[in-house]
């Protein structure tokens, strides 16, 4: 049985690590308000991109002038996984649910013969998958250090797939993430980067057609590229603010645990010293009784 000397300690631990998750819930607060706001701003500049890309190509895919980015190699042969994850850890499942979804993708791949390559994004993704699939990853990227997610940072990255995707290393990209829902809800997602799912938008009235000035192989040269990027980025912003969301929510689960133990030392530490103090009064009349 503890001493009261160790039940102290043990007290005294248990609120400093209660103080140090409550400071860091309240950091992760105030740093989700940002990180929401990017990530909400950058996702109409997506879609809008996707639609303007969808209609640029609707006259084009399965032409002979369509672009290799756009139509693909004809193959899906090789796949690569764009994996990006958190750079730290103390964040709930955010991390793991992404690896664990990856994990799965990998395994249906394999399964049917394919070739999986690995490109990680993140510590946290890299140290999980290298477990298993370290032959498997060719490149990482870590945003340690990096105050506020830039497209500098997602262009980065992106001109090391489509160096990639050039250099006829792989078939088909796709792009791993967590998409913000809400500060309990956090979405894995995996997304085809390369070449791009272009689904047919569902008609709203009347479509207007457009007429665009250079020719439309000359725009997808440049716009395509910056496309991959674009996604990347947006990636990126959802995965910050999924991060900030999901460490918020576990810090305070982590505040909540440590005052229910709190509780429970104090009940067990006051039990203790009053069942002490008693024996004590009882030795001291039983002693005094037998004089």
């Amino acid at each position: 049985m503890p001493s009261l000397k160790d039940m102290r300690v043990r007290i005294a631990a248990t609120k400093a690590t209660q103080k140090i998750t409550k400071a860091m819930q309240m950091v992760a607060a105030s740093k989700l308000r940002r990180a929401q706001a990017a990530a909400e701003a950058a996702r109409p500049y997506a879609e809008r991109m996707d639609a303007v890309l969808r209609n640029i190509a609707s006259g084009m895919t399965g032409a002979d002038g369509s672009p290799k980015l756009l139509a693909g190699t004809g193959s899906d042969r090789v796949h690569l996984l764009v994996v990006a994850t958190g750079e730290r850890g103390l964040a709930g499942a955010f991390n793991s649910s992404i690896v664990r979804l990856a994990r799965e993708y990998i395994a249906r791949l394999q399964s049917e013969g394919k070739e999986v390559k690995i490109l990680t994004v993140g510590r946290k993704g890299y140290e999980q998958l290298r477990r298993l699939y370290e032959k498997q990853i060719v490149d990482r990227t870590d945003l340690r250090g990096v105050r506020t997610i830039g497209y500098g940072n997602a262009s980065e990255i992106a001109q090391k797939v489509l160096a990639m995707f050039e250099r006829g290393e792989f078939d088909v990209a796709t792009l791993f993430y967590s998409r913000f829902k809400s500060v309990i809800s956090q979405i894995p997602t995996a997304q085809q980067i390369i070449p791009p799912k272009l689904d047919a938008a569902p008609a709203e009235g009347p479509s207007a057609a457009y007429d665009y000035e250079p020719e439309e192989d000359e725009i997808l040269a440049d716009l395509l590229p910056r496309y991959v990027a674009t996604l990347i980025f947006r990636g990126l912003l959802e995965n910050n603010a999924s991060f900030y969301g999901s460490q918020m929510s576990a810090m305070d689960n982590a505040t909540r645990n440590a005052g229910d133990m709190i509780r429970k030392q104090t009940i067990k530490y006051n039990r203790t010293r009053q069942a002490m103090i008693t024996k004590e009064l009882i030795e001291i009349i039983s002693g005094a009784e037998a004089l």
